[in-house]
């Protein structure tokens, strides 16, 4: 592994050198700089972007050398030698950087374009947003609200009789926030669907579901399985009452997991009858 400079690396060190040394040196310009925000002089900058050094890590394409870290650090090292105290770092490295890995759109090639001429000084921060809750989610999507039926009822009346159960409903993307997600490798959090259910009655939102089903999925299908809890409580219902579900006395986890198997498959049995419009009922 060859640890020596090139050729190339040599001139842009003596380079940055030479220039630090004329045209920003400590005595000179780093004292004068101590109490400046900006840290240096519209001239210094517009000569350290001519000697291409703020384009070292922005692609080509861009205006930039499309160079490595290698040549950063070059740079950096002559900097830190020089007590140079501009922005060098946060704007030719930390901003590249991560525009090249977040993608970087029109926006962020204006942005590339701008670090490499020098005309712009960028740098990388986080992003503050407040946090927002699922009320406040729905009331800014109060425009997708529609009417969705997801069953017929039992109780018809003169206005619906069909007795179809509708409601109004709105589906968004979200993506929770909380320390115990996982997280993907880029760092963000996964998203998910945001259900609510929004009567016409209403002056906000009665119900909220969480769903981590395909991004595809209708809205009338995350309905369906949002609104399938009464045939859950039916089916444990008729478990723990009609089959026996609770009536297991035994100590061993072997006889629970029989017992339990056991009144699982008569309750699919039943459902299995009760979907065959053929078959006659017992008895």
């Amino acid at each position: 592994m060859n640890l020596e400079l090139t050729d190339e690396q040599v001139a842009l060190r003596d380079t940055a050198r030479r220039f630090l040394a004329e045209k920003a040196p400590i005595s000179g310009h780093v004292r004068a700089l101590l109490d400046d925000p900006t840290g240096t002089t519209g001239a210094v900058w517009r000569g350290l972007a001519d000697l291409g050094t703020t384009g070292l890590l922005v692609p080509q394409e861009y205006g930039g050398a499309d160079m490595t870290m290698v040549e950063a650090g070059i740079v950096a090292e002559e900097l830190g030698a020089a007590l140079h105290p501009g922005p060098w770092l946060s704007s030719a490295v930390a901003a590249p950087r991560a525009l090249a890995r977040i993608g970087s759109g029109n926006a962020g090639a204006e942005l590339l374009a701008g670090i490499a001429d020098g005309s712009t000084i960028a740098a990388v921060g986080p992003l503050v947003c407040p946090p927002v809750n699922l009320r406040q989610l729905a009331l800014a999507h109060a425009d997708q609200s529609r009417p969705v039926t997801w069953r017929q009822g039992t109780k018809a009346t003169t206005g619906n009789p069909d007795a179809a159960m509708t409601s109004y409903f709105l589906a968004i993307r979200v993506r929770p926030a909380n320390r115990d997600i996982p997280r993907a490798g880029d760092g963000s959090l996964p998203d998910c669907w945001l259900l609510a259910e929004w009567p016409p009655q209403a002056d906000e939102p009665t119900d909220y579901w969480l769903s981590n089903l395909p991004a595809d999925t209708p809205l009338e299908e995350l309905v369906r399985l949002a609104k399938i809890r009464w045939r859950v409580e039916h089916d444990y219902r008729e478990l723990k009452t009609g089959l026996g579900l609770d009536h297991f006395e035994g100590r061993s986890y072997l006889g629970w997991h029989r017992h339990v198997t056991l009144a699982v498959l008569a309750q699919a049995f039943c459902a299995l009858l009760r979907t065959d419009p053929k078959a006659h009922a017992p008895g």
